[in-house]
């Protein structure tokens, strides 16, 4: 497991983790947008002054092949070695492309992940997933591997706007669902305003949120059990996702929640989940994220794009589902019809 580390002096932290990590040479990986809005951070730390920066293009449009290619050219060309470091700076896209090419570059180097998204905090920069889209599919080519450290700092989230906040905010929603400690995380979520957040108040959401995933990823690091229970909502949600990336694409936390609106429809009507704490979640994502304009002509590529989840066995569409808060029923599945229910429930209301 990462090291995990709730920032409140970035260079000093930043500090300690390099010193804990061998590196003959360091660079640090960015996007367009986080070379612009976040790498002025860091860039001026004395112990970084002779670190090379490597940027590859913004957006999960970029999280390609290509981009992994360019990223072991540069590290090629910049004399890294066995023993150099890898600093990931970004969202989830740089975060999980970074530390493939990480853990793939002369075998295996050592990576430090630094989000910079609310999304990347609470979800990619933890559990040890890594890759990149592949085929049209989402994360489709990857390996677990943890980074030896994850800061995590809320004062880059004022580089943020509402989308992109809205976007992680996500991700706790479904983290405050699987809390087996009960629902006051889940009620808190409810009650938080994510169109102006308070930063203090949410870096301690952050670190709850956090502590959901970790506990269920040391539990189950490689994803055979429990770790299924982070999937609620992506099953329909990554079929959103790589429908409208060649529409108009959409943040990956948008689709969660529209996925969640799915997942949890079916809860109740497979596991009994409560239709009250249903209504509320629903309520609450269309307020907060809008709709989907999908129709019932785009059922027969949903329902495709869903067959090729990981998480799927011999062509089956496997789901995970709640009895209630906390309450992980994984490995379910359903019958076409019923997830068309589920659509037309998404889409009608």
């Amino acid at each position: 497991m990462s090291n995990i580390i709730i920032s409140n002096v970035l260079e000093a932290d930043l500090r300690a983790a390099v010193e804990n990590c061998e590196h003959d040479r360091i660079f640090i990986l960015t996007d367009t947008t986080t070379r612009e809005c976040c790498l002025p951070a860091v860039k001026d730390f004395d112990f970084l002054s002779s670190a090379e920066t490597i940027t590859i293009g913004a957006t999960d449009t970029q999280k390609t092949l290509e981009s992994v290619c360019h990223v072991w050219q540069c590290l090629q060309q910049g004399g890294a070695t066995r023993h150099s470091l890898l600093i990931n700076l970004g969202g989830g896209m740089v975060t999980d492309l970074g530390g493939f090419a990480a853990s793939t570059f002369k075998r295996g180097i050592n990576f430090i992940n630094i989000p910079t998204t609310l999304l990347s905090m609470v979800d990619a920069s933890v559990g040890g997933k890594t890759g990149f889209n592949f085929g049209g599919l989402k994360n489709e080519i990857g390996v677990f591997n943890d980074p030896q450290y994850v800061l995590l700092s809320t004062e880059f989230l004022t580089t943020l706007d509402q989308e992109n906040l809205r976007s992680g905010y996500a991700e706790m929603l479904k983290h405050g669902l699987i809390n087996r400690d009960g629902d006051t995380m889940w009620h808190e979520l409810m009650a938080f305003d994510i169109t102006q957040p308070d930063l203090m108040q949410l870096q301690r959401m952050v670190a709850d949120s956090v502590s959901v995933k970790e506990c269920i990823v040391t539990e189950d690091p490689h994803e055979h059990g429990i770790r299924k229970a982070l999937n609620l909502g992506h099953t329909v949600g990554h079929a959103f996702e790589s429908w409208a990336m060649v529409r108009k694409p959409i943040l990956h936390g948008y689709a969660v929640a529209f996925g969640m609106i799915c997942e949890l429809y079916l809860s109740v009507v497979k596991c009994g989940f409560p239709t009250d704490t249903m209504r509320q979640a629903v309520r609450y994502i269309r307020d907060t994220y809008g709709i989907l304009p999908i129709t019932c002509d785009d059922y027969p590529e949903l329902l495709r794009l869903m067959t090729h989840d990981k998480k799927n066995v011999a062509g089956v569409i496997n789901f995970t589902l709640l009895g209630g808060i906390g309450d992980i029923r994984i490995n379910q599945t359903a019958t076409k019809e019923e997830i068309e229910e589920a659509l037309d429930f998404m889409r009608e209301g």
